[in-house]
């Protein structure tokens, strides 16, 4: 395209052409024939700098006006909450001004914050040079330094993506032609302001616990709940997963089940309140310790207690412990189908060793303790073959304490194989 096809053919001879050309060479394609930036263009070469400032400013707000339209008008509504709905363009002349606009913009995404900062500063300028006739004559430098700001942060770049309306997205979420296109999740979710994220994260949640919410729509919350989830900043997710301790409120089991089942999910559980740690963990340890060797209900209860491993309150730990090193030691006994006296549940042994991959010094020193005061244990360890399983488990924690484990001579005699009299003794003292 030529130069006079564009607008610039008025500033060749000039001395300062070059500087001009670069600048409103950068403008988009579509705002050329813009009314503001075309009058700016012919006021320009005549020294009109106070009308040239006022056209660029004006364009500036034409163009921010129809990309929060196109990005999300009902978002700007909620964010700034003008005195009356924001609903078509006619609306902002009408309500909105300037610095709400810019805010408004920023809150939603249309403006970066670099954006945000300097338009402030380009409004004061317009502010004073095209608003005030008292005010000093602007120079071409103060002209063409506004310009430039406008150009790169508004003039120049493209309207942001729509943002999805999260009534019409849930509502395609219970529909079985919902597109479970990862990619198209990603992007969708992805580019919500922090508003909006908050806003489907809460909704989300509500849907997913009520009891008459389609299959079709928990299914698919839990297929984008963990994108969702990657983006959310900490404080919302703290905020989403603290509502399970009002469903636990509420005692109706199968919301609970549901709200920890969403937190599951997400992998929000490290953000669980103490209380609701002790609520999902409590039952499960207590369920433990009355069925010491019942292999299906260990296996289950350590099946269940396994996503809680690495958050399990302090007034809880040594009785955790003991369950599963109890459970992963498992009992001496005789089978007539099979030639064998070593039995455990195999389901939870094959989990525990990871579940203490998970242990820190409190642990590390609970675990000590529940060999020590055990009376089972005691009796169990006779047996070379449960020795052994307590070792596995004992190396386990080795690696894990650190150099300022108090528990450390406990430790090293349950690994030495030559000082098991010496660890019994010390068991026989501990009871």
């Amino acid at each position: 395209m030529s130069d006079e096809s564009r607008g610039l053919a008025p500033f060749h001879g000039t001395e300062m052409s070059p500087a001009f050309l670069r600048i409103i060479g950068d403008v988009r394609e579509e705002l050329r024939d813009n009314p503001y930036f075309r009058e700016a263009l012919r006021v320009i070469p005549v020294g009109g700098y106070r009308s040239a400032i006022g056209c660029f400013w004006n364009a500036v707000i034409d163009d921010l006006r129809n990309k929060v339209l196109f990005r999300s008008v009902s978002l700007f509504n909620k964010e700034m909450k003008p005195k009356r709905e924001i609903k078509r363009y006619e609306d902002f002349q009408d309500i909105v001004n300037d610095d709400d606009l810019i805010d408004g913009a920023f809150k939603i995404g249309v403006i970066s914050w670099e954006a945000h900062k300097v338009l402030k500063h380009a409004k004061e300028t317009r502010h004073i040079f095209d608003g005030h006739p008292k005010s000093s004559d602007p120079s071409l430098i103060k002209v063409l330094s506004m310009m430039e700001d406008c150009v790169k942060y508004v003039l120049s770049i493209e309207s942001p993506p729509q943002i999805i309306d999260i009534d019409d997205y849930i509502s395609t979420m219970n529909d079985p032609t919902f597109d479970r296109n990862k990619v198209a999740i990603e992007n969708a979710l992805g580019d919500l302001p922090e508003t909006y994220k908050n806003e489907l994260a809460n909704r989300l949640f509500t849907a997913y616990i009520v009891k008459d919410s389609s299959t079709t729509l928990k299914g698919n919350i839990e297929f984008i709940l963990p994108v969702l989830w990657n983006v959310l900043p900490k404080d919302i997710k703290v905020q989403v997963v603290r509502r399970v301790d009002q469903a636990i409120s509420k005692a109706d089991i199968l919301e609970i089940e549901s709200a920890f089942n969403f937190v599951r999910i997400s992998s929000g559980d490290r953000y669980l309140t103490t209380f609701a740690r002790k609520y999902r963990i409590l039952p499960l340890i207590e369920e433990l310790e009355a069925n010491m060797d019942n292999w299906s209900i260990e296996n289950r209860c350590i099946e269940a207690l396994e996503a809680y491993a690495p958050f399990v309150p302090f007034d809880l730990l040594d009785r955790y412990v003991a369950c599963i090193v109890q459970t992963y030691v498992g009992t001496t006994g005789a089978s007539n189908q099979f030639s064998r006296t070593d039995f455990f549940a195999n389901g939870a042994s094959l989990k525990i060793p990871s579940m203490f991959e998970l242990f820190d010094d409190n642990a590390a020193d609970a675990f000590t303790r529940s060999v020590i005061e055990s009376d089972v244990l005691g009796h169990r360890l006779r047996n070379p073959a449960k020795m052994r399983r307590l070792r596995t488990l004992a190396e386990i924690v080795k690696e894990r304490a650190t150099e300022t484990f108090r528990g450390k001579v406990v430790l090293d005699l349950i690994l030495d194989e030559q000082k098991e009299k010496e660890l019994f003794r010390l068991m026989h003292e501990g009871k």
